[in-house]
């Protein structure tokens, strides 16, 4: 069924975005496996064909579309190939590109946007520390101010993109003694002395992502470099992460189709027993069962970019949106792999990789228990 939330122009765009992929893309999927990162030359690449400027205005060299379902097509094209080339790239296009777009002076936007939208600088966002993970408010890392601007002192892990990023978007405590109300948030360029990067991070799945920790010790940034309001970061964060929860359930949901229909032809095509394996009872029923999972699932999930877009998404909405994708998606995988059987458990195997990839996805953005949390206090519980 379709949705009928996209026109032609944005099939049109989805066209061109999974040209781009099968020319770019699926051809070095196992050296950017390998390599643990993806290429500074795909990311070029990927600027020349426009596909990091969706939200960057055109006197900076985007395309200005205004429009979140472009994202939402180009997050999904990504997460047909994998949940790491989606994470990383909408981490720079469709998250950092929200701060650096609506949350920075004219100077700031001059400096950092043109090479934003090329590819040439390589954006991430630093939130979680070692010991605070879904808990934003008990961030350590202090900012303290200073004769000409600020000075860092603190660390940051988990963080997609640390390893190659030019330019972190960094929350840091502003105001002692404060939860919320003293976080700031900075635009920290890595070529400035004090600034660290940690061990690429081994995760359990997504190699391609790079993933790191960083560090900041007497990191000395201007004041220029403050992004937003002074003290607000942390309602400047809270903001931001409906978009950020919305592109991360866009890329659940796209990411467990693409693999269900990868295996519903493996179905029709292994056989046993004298018949293809997707004749047997338990195994239609299944799969009819998981098709239906995406399917009303994606109703909701095209809802939502349709609020989104029309600027009307709640962060309680937002949260339905993420923990659900996330537990359809580990669920219909799952499932995928033990239809594939010994196979399935293999690393060369697609669905064995995909099943690795999908675990974080009820992890990050915050916690599926967060979000659930988030949705208990909406019902005033």
């Amino acid at each position: 069924m379709d949705g009928g939330i996209y026109d032609s122009d944005h099939e049109d765009f989805r066209d061109a975005v999974g040209e781009f992929l099968r020319r770019e893309v699926w051809p070095r999927t196992d050296e950017l496996i390998a390599g643990h990162t993806i290429p500074r030359d795909l990311w070029l690449t990927a600027g020349r064909q426009g596909l990091l400027g969706l939200e960057v205005p055109e006197e900076y060299g985007g395309s200005a579309a205004n429009d979140y379902r472009y994202n939402a097509v180009l997050i999904e094209e990504l997460a047909k190939v994998s949940m790491a080339l989606a994470s990383s790239f909408s981490i720079h296009f469709d998250v950092v590109a929200a701060y650096l777009v609506t949350m920075t002076t004219e100077e700031q936007r001059a400096r950092w946007l043109p090479s934003f939208a090329t590819g040439e600088s390589v954006t991430a966002i630093a939130m979680t520390e070692p010991s605070a993970g879904s808990d934003l408010a008990a961030l350590r890392t202090r900012a303290e101010r200073t004769g000409d601007g600020w000075v860092l002192n603190g660390s940051k892990t988990f963080i997609t993109n640390g390893y190659s990023a030019d330019l972190v978007v960094v929350a840091a405590r502003s105001t002692p003694g404060t939860r919320s109300k003293g976080i700031t948030l900075f635009g920290a360029e890595s070529t400035r002395p004090g600034f660290a990067r940690g061990r690429k991070l081994d995760k359990v799945g997504q190699p391609e992502a790079d993933t790191a920790e960083l560090y900041f010790q007497d990191l000395r940034l201007p004041e220029e470099n403050v992004i937003g309001t002074v003290d607000r970061g942390f309602v400047h964060m809270m903001n931001g992460l409906p978009q950020e929860r919305l592109g991360s359930a866009v890329a659940n949901l796209a990411h467990a189709r693409q693999i269900l229909t990868e295996t519903l032809e493996y179905a029709k095509e292994r056989h046993a027993f004298g018949a293809p394996i997707g004749s047997f009872q338990h195994n239609k029923f299944l799969l009819a069962d998981l098709y239906t999972r995406i399917e009303v699932t994606q109703a909701y999930v095209d809802r939502c970019v349709m609020a989104h877009t029309h600027q009307a998404l709640t962060a309680i909405d937002a949260a339905k949106a993420k923990w659900w994708t996330a537990q359809v998606q580990n669920e219909v995988i799952d499932h995928c792999l033990q239809l594939h059987g010994g196979y399935g458990y293999m690393n060369e195997q697609r669905v064995g990789r995909a099943w690795r990839d999908a675990r974080i996805t009820k992890i990050w953005a915050g916690s599926n228990e967060i979000m659930k949390e988030l949705i208990g206090r909406d019902l005033g519980l």
